[in-house]
């Protein structure tokens, strides 16, 4: 019979600051003719932008792994992605553990990181409602391809979030485990992962269009709390005395929030 105890979770709060326009989430196939060529995605109810937790999540998993150099083993729909295929690589693995491994693994244990989705802020809405954009809460980008044989012009549009506005708050949920096939020491060390995740993030890109100029967004006001199993109250205990402005900060102040994470679950 495997066992496994939860002892406490960290708690992620920070905004996204869009650097330049952000394309994310949308179809390549125009909504209507003379439409967008990709169209943002949207919620439902609102109609407005929002940033999906699976592609916050996904992007800084794959970042990490060719930080890490990982090999790309296993094919997720269009991408391929790292996983690990045998037991005793998986007890070490860093990425696998935080980010999790596809379900039909046997030997796998409970996925650290949650993701949220984020939504625009009130402020923001309000600013891009009043900007009276291309569309609702958007820009519309235009770009031309040359036809490097006839020379033929073909332009085409892109629906993005502009630059400037800000998502949150965002929330990241990691797990600390302990028992069968979990260490709560190891957990806490491969928080580490997220923070270099967020880092990697903002030096590359989030989104489509990336290497077109799109996509480059900024870590703001991030918060760091605990939870631990014996006092699970309504809100975490904050482990920082104001939220952070930037990651600089973060690496500034981390070894200082692990060993409080280590003190408090006494670990």
């Amino acid at each position: 019979m495997t066992e496994i105890k939860l002892i406490g979770r960290v708690f992620f709060e920070f905004s996204l600051r869009t650097v330049s326009g952000l394309a994310i989430g949308g179809s390549d196939v125009g909504i209507e003719i003379g439409g967008v060529d990709r169209t943002v995605i949207r919620d439902q109810l609102t109609n407005q932008p929002y940033i999906p937790g699976s592609s916050l999540r996904g992007k800084m998993r794959s970042l990490t792994e060719k930080y890490e150099g990982m090999p790309q083993n296993r094919r997720i729909g269009q991408a391929m992605i790292h996983s690990c295929e045998r037991v005793d690589t998986y007890a070490t693995c860093k990425v696998c553990r935080v980010y999790g491994v596809p379900a039909e693994v046997k030997f796998n244990t409970p996925t650290r990181l949650v993701v949220r989705d984020v939504q625009l802020t009130e402020e923001s809405v309000q600013r891009l409602r009043e900007a009276h954009t291309d569309l609702p809460f958007t820009e519309v980008k235009t770009e031309v391809a040359i036809d490097r044989v006839t020379s033929v012009a073909n332009p085409r549009q892109f629906e993005r979030v502009p630059a400037g506005v800000v998502f949150g708050p965002a929330e990241m949920v990691y797990s600390i485990y302990e028992g069968d096939g979990c260490n709560a020491a190891q957990d806490i060390d491969f928080l580490d992962v997220v923070f270099t995740g967020l880092k990697l993030l903002e030096d590359d890109y989030l989104g489509g269009l990336g290497s077109r100029g799109s996509g480059q967004v900024r870590v703001e006001n991030l918060r760091i709390g605990l939870k631990t199993a014996q006092s699970y109250g309504a809100e975490p205990e904050w482990l920082t005395d104001a939220p952070l402005a930037t990651l600089a900060e973060l690496d500034v102040q981390k070894e200082a929030i692990l060993q409080a994470i280590r003190k408090r679950l006494h670990v």
